[in-house]
């Protein structure tokens, strides 16, 4: 499948999440070279959002991909619905990045029970729906808004 803005933008706030939790951990081995291998991807993922969007203005990328969900839930479907521009759904994004790469962090803790691995396992997953659901709002949005443009 193709980068869409959603995909692209998720990609770069994981980027900024590693970075500051490596910063947080200046102590690990090869530091320096991963901060600058990480800064260096951040860097080429910001050049190619800026040439997606360009590109997009010009009506030459596929700026979303239609997709077929199976949900468990109905309920959980559209739970974005009231976002209107782009910068509130990226927005978004990058909050439940930074709520997912917690939960991770909690279920690698040591010593965690049986049941507690479980709960967290179904709040990773939620968590990881609620993501993908806002990478697709990002497409649909960016779409409209540039259909206005081309």
């Amino acid at each position: 499948m193709a980068e869409t803005l959603g995909s692209l933008v998720d990609k770069l706030s994981i980027k900024n999440l590693r970075l500051w939790h490596m910063d947080e951990a200046k102590d690990i081995e090869g530091y320096e070279e991963k901060r600058k291998l990480v800064l260096d991807q951040r860097d080429r993922l910001i050049r190619e959002i800026d040439a997606f969007t360009a590109e997009a203005v010009k009506g030459n990328v596929v700026l979303r991909e239609e997709k077929v969900k199976l949900y468990n839930k109905p309920e959980e479907k559209g739970l974005f619905h009231h976002l209107g521009k782009v910068g509130e759904a990226v927005d978004q994004l990058a909050y439940q990045n930074i709520l997912l790469w917690h939960l991770e962090d909690r279920i690698r803790e040591e010593g965690l029970p049986d049941a507690g691995i479980a709960q967290l396992k179904r709040e990773i997953d939620k968590a990881n729906q609620k993501r993908n659901d806002l990478i697709d709002k990002i497409d649909e949005l960016f779409e409209r808004e540039i259909k206005f443009i081309v």
